[in-house]
C-alpha cells in the first residue's frame, strides 16, 4: 500500500520545489512576469493586481516585450494573447481584417450588446456599419448634434458650475461630465432628455444601470468562463447587479422606442412630421427604416432597433465622459499648459455677457492646442483600455507568435501609450507638442499606433463628433472657471471595462474675472 503512494509524494515534492523555485527566481531577477503555476496557470497573479489590471499589463510588456501569452487554469479555455506591438494591431485591425473578428467568446462577455455594431461580425457588421455612417453624416444630424452639444453646455453645465462655485462646495466633476454626456447622448440617440444634469442632481435609475453593467461584464473578463456563468444562474455577485441593470435600462428603451413610435404616428396624421427641423435623432431614423421590415439579423425590428440603440448610448456616454475626466484632471496637474490652452481660447474666442460663446464647428478648429492636449490625454488614457478579436482561421502575427482558430487576441490600448519602444522615453509625460507640426497643425499618426479612436475598417464613426464636444465642454470650463483639484484623493482607472476615474475627480470649482 505504501509504494502505491511513491508517486502521489512524488508529485508533491516535486510541486513544493517548483514553487521554491519560482520564488527565488523571481526574487532573484526581480522581474513583472507572472509566475505560471501548475494547474492554476498565471490567475494568482491576475486576482492579487485586479485593482490594477491595466497597469499590471504595462508592466508585464515592458519586461516581455509588446506581446505577451497568457495562461489561464487547466480546461478553463482562458488562455490570451496580448499585444500592444503596432505591428501586431496593423496586422489585426487593417492587413488581415477579414480575418480576425470578435469571436464566440467575445459575444458571451457582452451578451447584453445583443446583435449591436459592437458584437456583430462580417455581413450583419457592414450593414450597420453603413447605415450608421450614413446618419451620422447626414448634416441635418451633424447640425442637430453641435447644436444639443452646446444647448447641454449653456442651460446645464453651466448653471450647475456657477451653483457649485458660489456654494464653494466639493463637487465630483467626473460626474458631473457622465450627467452631461448622458443627456447628449440620449437626446442624440433616442430624442430624449433624462435631465440628468441639474443643479439638484437628481438620481436617474437608468445612468446608474449603464455603470453598474460596465462593472459587472469588467469581472466577466477576470474569472473562468463557468464561474461567472454559475453566478449568474444562483443570481449571485456582480451577475445579480448586471440583471437588475439590465431590466432598467431595457425598461428605459422600452419605453423610449414606444414613446417615439406614437410620436412618429401621430406626426404623420397631422402631416407635420417632414416639416419639422427638430426630428434628427437616431432613434426616429432607424424607425422609419425598419418599419414594417424585420431587421438585417433576421430577428424582430424591435430587438434589433434595441440592441442598435444600446450600442450607440454605450458608445456616446461613456468615451467622451472618461476622456474630458481624464483631460481636466491631465490640465490640472500640468499649469503651463493649462495657460497655453486658456490663452489660445482668449485669442479665438467670441465673448457674450463675459462668457466663452460657441458659435459653430469650423472656429473649433482654431484651437490647435487644446486638440493636441485631448490628443494626448487621450493617448495616456483611452476610454476604452482594451480590444477583444479573434481569428476565423490560424495566423499568425508579424511578432511570430501562432494564434489558434478563434485564440483570444487582446489588444491593450492604454499600454500602447505607455511604450518607450512607440512613444520614446517621455511617453509617460503630458506633452501636447508632441501632435503640433512645424507648420502649426495637427500631425498626423497612424491609427494603429494612436488607437483610442480603434484603426482599419472599425474605426470610430463618431470620432469628429466627440472632438466637437470634448471642444466645447474643455474650452467653456476652462474660459470660465478655474477648476482646483482637491488634494489627497486616490486618482486611478475603475474596475470597469471603460477607463472611467474609480473613485471619481473632487474638485473645487471658482469662477473666473475675464
Amino acid at each position: 500500500m505504501a509504494i502505491t503512494r511513491y508517486p502521489e509524494i512524488l508529485f508533491v515534492v516535486l510541486c513544493i520545489l517548483l514553487l521554491c523555485y519560482r520564488i527565488w527566481h523571481r526574487r532573484v531577477y526581480n522581474t513583472s512576469l507572472p509566475t505560471n503555476w501548475p494547474l492554476i496557470g498565471m490567475m494568482p497573479g491576475l486576482f492579487l493586481n485586479a485593482n490594477r489590471v491595466p497597469n499590471y499589463a504595462t508592466e508585464i510588456f515592458q519586461a516581455s516585450g509588446c506581446t505577451f501569452l497568457f495562461k489561464g487554469p487547466w480546461f478553463t479555455n482562458m488562455d490570451m494573447l496580448f499585444t500592444c506591438d503596432p505591428a501586431n494591431v496593423h496586422y489585426i485591425l487593417s492587413k488581415k481584417f477579414s480575418n480576425f473578428g470578435k469571436g464566440p467568446a467575445f459575444n458571451e462577455l457582452f451578451d447584453i450588446l445583443g446583435d449591436g455594431i459592437f458584437n456583430a461580425d462580417q455581413e450583419l457588421w457592414e450593414g450597420q456599419r453603413k447605415m450608421a455612417m450614413s446618419l451620422l453624416s447626414d448634416p441635418g444630424f451633424q447640425k442637430f448634434s453641435t447644436a444639443t452639444m452646446w444647448n447641454k453646455v449653456e442651460k446645464g453645465l453651466i448653471p450647475v458650475l456657477d451653483h457649485v462655485a458660489g456654494l464653494g462646495t466639493v463637487v465630483d466633476l467626473q460626474g458631473l461630465i457622465e450627467r452631461l454626456t448622458f443627456d447628449t447622448t440620449c437626446i442624440l440617440v433616442l430624442g430624449n432628455d433624462p435631465g440628468c444634469l441639474a443643479i439638484d442632481l437628481p438620481r436617474v435609475p437608468s445612468e446608474k444601470a449603464f455603470s453598474d453593467i460596465e462593472e459587472a461584464v469588467f469581472f466577466r473578463h477576470m474569472m473562468p468562463q463557468w464561474l461567472w456563468k454559475l453566478q449568474r444562474w444562483l443570481q449571485i455577485g456582480k451577475e445579480k447587479k448586471l440583471v437588475e441593470a439590465v431590466v432598467v435600462v431595457d425598461q428605459f428603451l422600452s419605453h423610449c422606442i414606444s414613446s417615439k413610435r406614437e410620436e412618429l404616428t401621430k406626426s404623420r396624421k397631422s402631416q407635420m412630421f417632414e416639416d419639422q427641423g427638430n426630428h434628427f435623432d437616431l432613434l426616429t431614423a432607424y424607425l422609419k427604416a425598419f418599419e414594417g421590415k424585420s431587421s438585417p439579423s433576421g430577428d424582430h425590428s424591435d430587438k434589433f432597433i434595441r440592441d442598435t440603440i444600446l450600442n450607440l448610448v454605450f458608445a456616446g456616454r461613456d468615451t467622451v465622459g472618461a476622456a474630458l475626466t481624464w483631460f481636466f484632471w491631465l490640465i490640472s496637474t500640468n499649469p503651463l499648459e493649462e495657460n497655453k490652452i486658456r490663452e489660445e481660447i482668449i485669442t479665438n474666442s467670441h465673448s457674450k455677457d463675459g462668457r466663452w460663446s460657441f458659435h459653430d464647428a469650423e472656429e473649433l478648429k482654431k484651437l490647435t492646442y487644446l486638440h493636441a492636449a485631448l490628443c494626448e490625454s487621450l493617448r495616456l488614457y483611452p476610454p476604452v483600455v482594451l480590444q477583444h478579436k479573434a481569428p476565423h482561421e490560424a495566423d499568425i502575427l508579424p511578432s511570430g507568435h501562432r494564434l489558434s482558430r478563434y485564440a483570444k487576441t487582446i489588444i491593450s490600448v492604454y499600454s500602447m501609450g505607455r511604450m518607450e519602444t512607440i512613444w520614446g522615453k517621455d511617453c509617460l509625460e503630458f506633452k501636447p507638442e508632441r501632435w503640433i507640426s512645424q507648420q502649426g497643425g495637427i500631425k498626423h499618426v497612424p491609427s494603429y499606433k494612436f488607437t483610442a479612436f480603434n484603426a482599419g475598417p472599425r474605426s470610430c464613426l463618431g470620432r469628429e463628433m466627440s472632438f466637437v464636444e470634448m471642444k466645447i465642454v474643455a474650452a467653456t470650463v476652462l474660459y470660465n472657471y478655474n477648476i482646483h483639484v482637491v488634494k489627497g484623493q486616490s486618482v486611478c482607472a475603475s474596475d470597469s471595462v471603460i477607463c472611467h476615474m474609480k473613485h471619481g475627480l473632487n474638485v473645487r470649482v471658482t469662477r473666473r474675472s475675464v
